[in-house]
């Protein structure tokens, strides 16, 4: 399989540059030139919300920009020197922000009040925007493949297949995954479960795929209708868009849609256990409280408990194709 890491790296990279203008414009270096401080104490410095800021500061130590220590964080070398607003004969920070007008507004403005941006906006929420017209669906829809498709393609020979006949993916977009998995195992079936104007792109994407024959879609909202029945259930980047609250309930819903020895795949790109070296996924983690109301990514820790807590007996993390992994609980 050859890997999209290397393309969607450069994509990343973007919000890897915006995160650290974000830093720059709050004053993140400037702040800890004088001593290290905890994160609650850095965010009150700052005048950050609680919400995004633990995010916030470990993707800039995941990016190298700062380092933690006994809770409390400091700056890199490379930040002290050209990241300080206090050094003027090796200040970078002025002009990065120059070069880059306005880059990080939008994260900056979430970073200070914790609301996402179309909810500050107008109200909205991201899904009644997405799903509001024809041409923004199928943007969507092909977002979610781009994100998918590096993960997609390690499950269908990452994940034992051959033990199962069937799957469902809940929050299907444009059907990325169950249509790669099909491609590769001839002998499974499967259903694509998402609101009802997904439907137009997934049968156009899976029909491009040659799988349509062995493939369905059903409309339904995980949240008011009872999940499809399948062997497997996967929900890729569906979890990340909730709060605990509601992940748990839909992992309540999985256990209770699975037969007994079946599987629930979930799919993400989570956050080290750590904290500490994989930036897209706390930067992604950002992404989610700029885009949805009470969104965040996790570490596969903190999946792994709320599984067992949603009946799960066995239950294991795995990695799959940069920063991507999967967490697999079987009932």
């Amino acid at each position: 399989m050859i890997s999209p890491q290397p393309v969607t790296d450069l994509m990343w990279a973007h919000w890897k540059t915006r995160t650290m203008l974000s830093a720059v414009e709050v004053g993140v270096f400037t702040e800890l030139a004088g001593t290290p401080l905890t994160g609650p104490a850095l965010r009150d410095r700052l005048g950050l919300h609680p919400g995004p800021a633990a995010d916030f500061f470990d993707a800039l130590v995941a990016l190298g920009l700062l380092v933690r220590a006994d809770g409390r964080y400091a700056n890199s070398p490379e930040a002290a020197e050209y990241l300080d607003a206090n050094r003027p004969t090796t200040y970078l920070g002025g002009s990065f922000m120059t070069q880059c007008p306005g880059m990080a507004d939008d994260l900056t403005r979430v970073l200070r009040t914790g609301r996402a941006v179309n909810e500050a906006e107008n109200g909205r929420d991201f899904y009644r925007t997405m799903y509001a017209a024809a041409e923004s669906v199928r943007e969507f829809q092909k977002d979610m493949t781009a994100l998918s498709m590096g993960p997609a393609r390690a499950i269908a020979v990452k994940f034992p297949w051959e033990k199962y006949r069937s799957l469902a993916d809940i929050g299907c977009a444009e059907g990325a995954l169950p249509g790669h998995v099909l491609a590769h195992h001839p002998h499974l079936t499967a259903i694509g479960f998402d609101l009802p104007p997904a439907r137009a792109g997934f049968l156009e994407y899976t029909g491009r795929l040659g799988v349509a024959d062995r493939i369905t879609f059903q409309e339904g909202d995980f949240f008011h209708d009872p999940l499809p029945s399948a062997d497997v259930l996967v929900l890729g980047h569906v979890l990340h868009n909730w709060g605990r609250d509601e992940k748990l309930r839909l992992l309540r819903a999985a256990h209770e849609a699975l037969p007994d020895g079946g599987a629930v795949l979930i799919y993400e790109t989570l956050i080290d256990d750590e904290r500490s070296s994989n930036a897209v996924g706390l930067i992604l983690s950002l992404i989610m409280h700029s885009e949805v109301p009470g969104g965040f990514d996790y570490t596969g820790a903190e999946c792994l408990d709320w599984l067992r807590e949603a009946g799960f007996g066995q239950a294991y993390v795995e990695h799959l194709d940069g920063p991507e992994s999967m967490v697999v609980g079987i009932k």
